[in-house]
C-alpha cells in the first residue's frame, strides 16, 4: 500500500467517493492527499457541485413531467 496518493489517484478516489464508500484506508490516504494538494481540492469540490446540479435538474425535470 502506498502511503501517498497521486493526483491522479486521487482524482480516481474523490470520483469513486461519490458512487461509493471508501474504506477506511482510502479515505485516510485521500484526506492526506487533500491537505497538500489544493488542486485536488478543488477537483473534488467541483465534482461534488456537479452531481449536486444534476441530481436537482433530474428532480425538475420529473416534477415538470408529471405536471399537465
Amino acid at each position: 500500500m502506498l502511503f501517498f496518493y497521486t493526483c491522479k489517484q486521487a482524482h480516481q478516489k474523490l470520483s469513486e467517493d461519490l458512487d461509493r464508500k471508501l474504506s477506511l484506508a482510502e479515505r485516510t490516504q485521500l484526506k492526506i492527499h487533500l491537505g497538500m494538494c489544493r488542486s485536488c481540492t478543488n477537483f473534488g469540490t467541483q465534482m461534488r457541485t456537479i452531481r449536486m446540479a444534476m441530481k436537482q435538474m433530474a428532480e425538475g425535470k420529473s416534477s415538470d413531467q408529471d405536471k399537465p
